[in-house]
């Protein structure tokens, strides 16, 4: 059977069961453990299944999920920047660019938090400034009032120095079609110059910029490594980003 096949029929088993298990996919489909066990990586990776031990369960039966807790109300950024804590290891070297998202992180860090920050983001500097264990490195340029951050040919230039384990990057716009693109040309070409120094890439878009475009090129969905936005991953408006090698958050 192949995969797109295994995939309709793990889903729809899900659907109606609530949860699979590798030995029973395995017996309903004729294919080994490991290539059911491979098939439900690919569908947790892509936000469609909760992967379990033994197997998978629904999205919504899932306890962790932040759209489960009863008593969570948070505001779309608060959902996002809860969701990134668990990617940000003691240790890292980050590179975190402009916008109200990414300060909405560094307001959900733990007061323990060990990181070294590199930004343009003026906003963000006093946010972390709290932390003991955070070294804060900011990017020089011209400062804009409008983004709060620092942009220009001297931001990128230093961000061209450094070599990071992970770039948070708040986004404008992001679809299939054009990945993701900026509004302002100068916020566009600092994304660009922390990309090349960058091993991981995680974007952070709320869903009112998924599918829209902006003027201004930064990458193709391919140079991204995951995504997070404050809706459950299984949503349907995300659809179109699935299966981009791309995992949804």
């Amino acid at each position: 059977m192949i995969r797109e096949k295994r995939f309709e029929h793990i889903i729809s088993s899900i659907k109606k069961a609530g949860a699979v298990t590798y030995s029973g996919m395995s017996m309903d489909l004729s294919v080994s453990e490991d290539t059911i066990r491979r098939d439900i990586d690919y569908l947790h990776e892509n936000g469609l299944l909760s992967k379990v031990r033994g197997g998978a369960i629904s999205r919504d039966k899932n306890p962790l999920s932040f759209q489960d807790r009863a008593d969570f109300h948070a505001t779309e950024k608060e959902i996002i920047a809860l969701k990134v804590q668990p990617l940000l290891k003691s240790g890292m070297t980050v590179f975190m660019d402009g916008g109200t998202t990414v300060c909405a992180v560094a307001e959900c860090l733990t007061a323990n938090a060990s990181l070294r920050v590199i930004t343009n983001n003026i906003a963000l500097v006093p946010l972390l400034g709290r932390f003991k264990n955070i070294e804060v490195i900011v990017l020089g340029g011209n400062y804009d009032r409008n983004t709060q951050t620092n942009l220009g040919a001297k931001t990128c230039e230093e961000a061209a120095d450094f070599v990071v384990d992970l770039y948070l990057m708040g986004t404008c716009a992001i679809s299939k079609d054009f990945g993701i693109t900026a509004a302002i040309r100068e916020d566009g070409a600092v994304k660009k110059a922390m990309l090349k120094g960058s091993k991981s890439v995680v974007v952070l878009s709320n869903s009112k910029k998924i599918g829209i475009n902006e003027p201004f090129v930064v990458c193709e969905l391919q140079r991204i490594h995951v995504l997070v936005t404050e809706l459950p991953s299984d949503d349907s408006k995300l659809d179109e980003l699935r299966f981009k090698n791309l995992k949804i958050i």
